[in-house]
Formats: structure tokens, sequence, C-alpha cells
């Protein structure tokens, strides 16, 4: 998941260089969703104990 986050930072950072203002929206707009999910995910993680922090 963290691949695609990237993938779609860059495609937004280079349609916004570009002039592509709709697709750079769209990318970002993705990839702070995804962000967002990936952090609930840890956060229950951490909470449950599945993933223990020295």
């Amino acid at each position: 998941m963290l691949k695609w986050i990237l993938i779609l930072l860059i495609v937004a950072a280079i349609a916004s260089l570009l002039g592509f203002h709709g697709v750079a929206g769209v990318a970002g707009t993705l990839a702070r969703v995804l962000i967002f999910i990936v952090l609930a995910v840890l956060a229950v993680m951490l909470l449950l104990g599945i993933i223990a922090v020295a």
C-alpha cells in the first residue's frame, strides 16, 4: 500500500507541473485517503498489541 501512496504522490506532482490540475487533485486525494487508511490500521494494530513497540 505504501508503494501505491508513493506512486500517486509522484503522479500528482508530475501532473501538477505539467498543468493537469484535475489529475493532480484526484491523485493527491487518493494518496491522502490511502495514508489515512494506513495510519488507522497501524493505530488499531498498536492498540491491540499486534505490533510491539520496543
